[in-house]
Formats: C-alpha cells, sequence, structure tokens
C-alpha cells in the first residue's frame, strides 16, 4: 500500500535514532513495509532464550509449565503459560544467527524425525525466455521444493531467512502444534533476517497439501514463496479403483511481475533504516502496526497517536494486475508437458497457490475428480473442466485411452496468455508416449 503522508510516525522514530530522515516522497512500502521486516527480532530472540532456559527434553512440557518468569511476564505485560513475543520489550534489539525451538511438539532423541533443510533467499527466475525477474523464494527456486513424506512421519524442518525481510511457513492443511502453524504475532514471531525456526510436527491427515509464507502474502505467498507437501498412505486406497502408475503436481500460479519487483526493491531500501533502528534498540513497535491488543490499537487510532495505513489519507491501495500466468515456475511453451501412455492411469495433483480461480480443461478426455483439499471425495466425479479455488489442492486420475497431443489449460483464457498475449500462461499438453502422430505439434507464441 502506497503512503500519501508519512511524518507523523516515521519523523518520530527517525529523530530518536539520530538519522537523518529519507526524502519526502518516500512511500510506506520503502519504509514502513520495510520496517515491518525487522520488528520482532527480540521477540523471537527472548523467545528462543526462554524456551532453551527450559526442560530441553520435551518441547510439550515447556508449554505445559509456563516455561517464562514472572518478571518477563510482567515487563511484557502479559501472563499465563507458555512463550509470548518480545517485540515488545523496550529496547529489543535484531539478533542474526538466532535459533528458535518453540514448544510443542516432542524433541528430537523423543521420536525419529526426518529432518529437512529449507531457506528463503532473493534469487532471479526464468518465467520465460526474456521474462526474468527477482522473487522470494523457498531455496532459490520456483516453486519451493517437493516434500514427499509418509503419513504418521515426524517432520522436522529448518527454516533459515537469508533475505532482509521477515518471513513464516505456514503448513496448509496439516494438522499440527498450533506453534509450528506459522502466523505471525498468532502462532510465532516472524523470523528475522540471518535467524532459524524450528518446525516439528507429524505428517497427517494424508494428501495433497502444501506450504507458503504467511507473512507478507500478496508478494510472498502468491508470488513465489509456495511449494508441494504430499503426505502419502502407507497403503492407497484409490489404487484399486485408479491403479495409477505416475503421480504429477502442478502448482498453479499468477504473477505481477511490475508489482512484485517495485514491492521487493521498496522493501529492501527500507530494511537499511530499519535495521539501523533495530541495533541501536529504538524501533517503536506501533510505526509497524503491531498492538499488544486490539484496545490498544483501538485507543491509538481514537486519540491520533497512530494513523492506520488503511485510512484513505494514507493509502492508494494495492492493485495487482496478474499479467503472467504459470504451472511450476514456468508459463506456456516453458511448462513441461505431461506424459502419460496407451492404457495407464496417472494421477495430477493441483494446488493453486495463484489467488485466483482457475477453470482446468482437459482436452480429448473426461477425467475423474477424486480428492479435494487433501481429502478423499465420497464418490468421485467424471468430469472435463475442474474449478480450482484460491488456496485449494484437487486431485485427478486421467486414463491413457485417446492418444495424441492434449491440451491442458485454464479455460478462463486471459490466463493462458502472456502479458496478454495468446497462447501461453497456465497451459501444457498431455503428450502420449510411443506415438506416431499424424500431425505433429509446433510451437505457437502470438495468435
Amino acid at each position: 500500500m502506497k503512503s500519501k503522508n508519512l511524518e507523523h510516525d516515521k519523523q518520530r522514530i527517525l529523530q530518536a535514532a539520530d538519522i537523518t530522515p529519507p526524502s519526502a516522497d518516500t512511500s510506506r512500502r520503502n519504509f514502513l513495509r520495510g520496517a515491518v521486516a525487522a520488528t520482532g527480532s527480540a521477540a523471537l530472540a527472548a523467545s528462543s532464550q526462554l524456551a532453551a532456559q527450559t526442560d530441553k527434553t520435551d518441547h510439550s512440557a515447556h508449554m505445559a509449565q509456563g516455561g517464562m518468569d514472572h518478571s518477563m511476564h510482567a515487563q511484557m505485560g502479559q501472563a499465563g503459560n507458555g512463550y509470548s513475543s518480545m517485540m515488545f520489550v523496550e529496547g529489543h534489539a535484531m539478533q542474526p544467527g538466532l535459533l528458535t525451538e518453540p514448544p510443542g511438539s516432542p524433541a528430537d532423541h523423543e521420536v525419529d524425525y526426518k529432518v529437512f533443510d529449507i531457506d528463503i533467499r532473493l534469487a532471479e527466475h526464468e518465467i520465460l525466455p526474456g521474462i526474468k525477474t527477482h522473487f522470494f523464494a523457498f531455496n532459490g527456486q520456483v516453486p519451493g521444493p517437493e516434500f514427499h513424506v509418509t503419513e504418521g512421519d515426524w517432520v522436522k524442518v529448518n527454516f533459515t531467512n537469508h533475505t532482509e525481510e521477515m518471513h513464516t511457513i505456514h503448513w496448509h492443511g496439516i494438522v499440527l502444534p498450533y506453534t509450528m502453524d506459522g502466523v505471525p504475532m498468532i502462532t510465532q514471531d516472524p523470523v528475522h533476517p540471518g535467524q532459524t525456526f524450528v518446525y516439528r510436527f507429524q505428517a497427517k491427515p494424508s494428501g495433497t497439501r502444501w506450504y507458503h509464507c504467511h507473512w507478507g502474502t500478496p508478494l510472498h505467498a502468491t508470488h513465489a514463496m509456495h511449494g508441494a507437501f504430499i503426505v502419502h498412505r502407507k497403503h492407497e486406497p484409490l489404487k484399486k479403483r485408479f491403479p495409477y502408475t505416475r503421480d504429477y503436481t502442478l502448482m498453479l500460479e499468477a504473477w505481477d511481475i511490475d508489482f512484485s519487483r517495485e514491492e521487493i526493491n521498496e522493501l529492501l531500501r527500507g530494511m537499511k533504516e530499519v535495521n539501523l533502528l533495530m541495533s541501536q534498540g529504538k524501533l517503536d513497535y506501533k510505526t509497524h502496526g503491531f498492538f499488544k491488543d486490539y484496545a490498544e490499537f483501538k485507543q491509538a487510532v481514537d486519540s491520533g497517536d497512530y494513523k492506520a495505513p488503511y485510512l484513505q489519507s494514507r493509502s492508494n491501495g494495492m492493485h495487482m494486475k496478474q499479467n503472467f500466468f504459470g504451472i511450476n515456475g514456468k508459463a506456456y511453451p516453458a511448462t513441461k508437458r505431461i506424459s502419460i501412455r496407451q492404457g495407464e492411469w496417472i494421477r495430477i495433483r493441483m494446488i493453486n497457490a495463484s489467488g485466483l480461480t482457475h477453470h482446468m480443461h482437459l482436452h480429448g478426455h473426461d477425467f475423474w475428480w477424486v480428492a479435494q483439499d487433501g481429502n478423499d471425495l465420497a464418490e468421485p466425479r467424471q468430469i472435463n473442466t475442474i474449478h480450482v479455488e484460491p488456496g485449494g489442492t484437487y486431485d485427478i486420475m486421467v486414463y491413457g485411452d485417446n492418444p495424441g497431443y492434449w491440451t491442458f489449460h485454464d479455460h478462463k483464457t486471459t490466463h493462458a496468455t502472456n502479458n496478454g498475449i495468446y497462447p501461453g500462461g497456465m497451459l501444457t499438453v498431455l503428450e502420449y508416449e510411443d506415438f506416431q502422430p499424424s500431425y505433429i505439434p509446433s510451437t505457437s507464441v502470438d495468435q
């Protein structure tokens, strides 16, 4: 959101830090949204330090015993069991290299964890030849790495932030301890630059799940910070009716590359100011739009002490105009084809990370819709167009009974374009192997 007036908040904290204010035309994203990227570092720091002081043999015991002393609760203005955000502690500062291991799951020696290392970094990614842009990306790739685990596995993910912005990971559709859910300021402090957060949970329920950042989601989750999390059953009942031999995952995506470029550039510029404030322990949490509770927020707005960023006087709004659409990080004709053989069943898992609705249509075939949001349908449905809603996962089974080359695409044709040019975008081809075509396909990029 672009701001028309920052001076009320910005001058106050810049003067406290004894630094020269930036130019008057600085946007809210340039300063305040960038500022949010560093604001809760001490929260994460103190939380981790407190967790380290408690019984490391049982993370759930920390919650039950209330692993925070009374003096710390008083300093934070909070009470009760558990660990809490430190960002409201006066003088909190950045602590790169900090490792946070929250309570709520068994310790390492109590269960046999499958361990994954994942980081977030700023990476340049090519959507199409001639179209490259920078994204915040898991392990530097778009989409992020695809997890495959078995239902009941214990999973440990070491998540490290190598950017100058804050991030979390939300495990979409996974039932886990709330301290592992990845929602900033609800279940955890966001992970700050140079810090590591450890997620521990059991992989359940089975099915097509996914993960994404839950901080700054219009930029982070929809543009690149997402990936598939597939929880397999030890014995897959769907194979009795649909004995599939290959399993494909399609992340459906939509990008506004102009918005992405502008947003990232302004966040990085703003971080230089914010990191200085953090290092000096002079960051004002209210400037970021963080409050201890709703009552404090309402009082600040009513008194005029805080001007909310969504007010008409401050915000020009945020208008994303997606101009590129894709599958697994690529737009047609760079999308990877789906292979099938005559007489073969294949499974296709679609995960909608775009924030838009897509209407995926397969030419030359009906298919069986067998699962939604990771859960098997009571009665599979035979269709040829499926409506994939934002955030949802949809599984289909395709039987190879009509050899040829068959388009599989979003039937909202504006989503099958590259910057408005058809064909492109969210389009791929179902390709039969060992097939001798009477007409040989070629590549068309402008019709």
